[in-house]
C-alpha cells in the first residue's frame, strides 16, 4: 500500500514489483509478478485499492490516502470499545509533546471553527 500511497499515478502489478525488488534490494529471490497481482487482487477485493481496467496491462490505484485510511482503523477501534475516553486519555498519555501540542492547535482551531 505504502507505494501506491507514494505515488501520484496509478502502477501495475511490474512497476510495483520493480519498485519493491529496488526498495529490498533484489536477494537473489526475484518476486514474481503474479505474487504482486495476487496482493493487490485481495487489496481490491477488500476495497482499498481500484484497478483501471480500460488499459492493459491495468494499473492499480489506492482507494483513499494513508490518512484517511489511519482515520477509518481509527474509527474502526474506537466503534468497539466501552470506554473510549479511557482509550483517548491512554493514547494522549502515550503521544510527544510535539505530538500534543499539534492535537491542542487542531482542538483550538476546530472550536474556533
Amino acid at each position: 500500500m505504502d507505494l501506491l500511497w507514494d505515488s501520484a499515478d496509478a502502477q501495475t502489478a511490474n512497476d510495483l514489483r520493480d519498485k519493491l525488488a529496488q526498495a529490498h534490494g533484489n536477494d537473489g529471490k526475484e518476486l514474481a509478478v503474479t505474487t504482486v497481482l495476487t496482493v493487490l487482487a485481495r487489496l481490491e477485493k477488500k476495497q482499498l485499492v481500484t484497478r483501471e481496467r480500460d488499459t492493459r496491462p491495468h494499473r492499480y490505484r489506492a482507494v483513499t490516502s494513508r490518512e484517511e485510511h489511519t482515520v477509518e482503523l481509527m474509527n474502526e477501534a474506537m466503534g468497539n470499545v466501552m470506554d473510549r475516553e479511557a482509550v483517548l486519555a491512554r493514547f494522549i498519555g502515550g503521544i510527544s509533546p510535539d505530538e500534543l501540542a499539534s492535537l491542542r492547535r487542531i482542538l483550538d482551531d476546530g472550536a474556533n471553527a
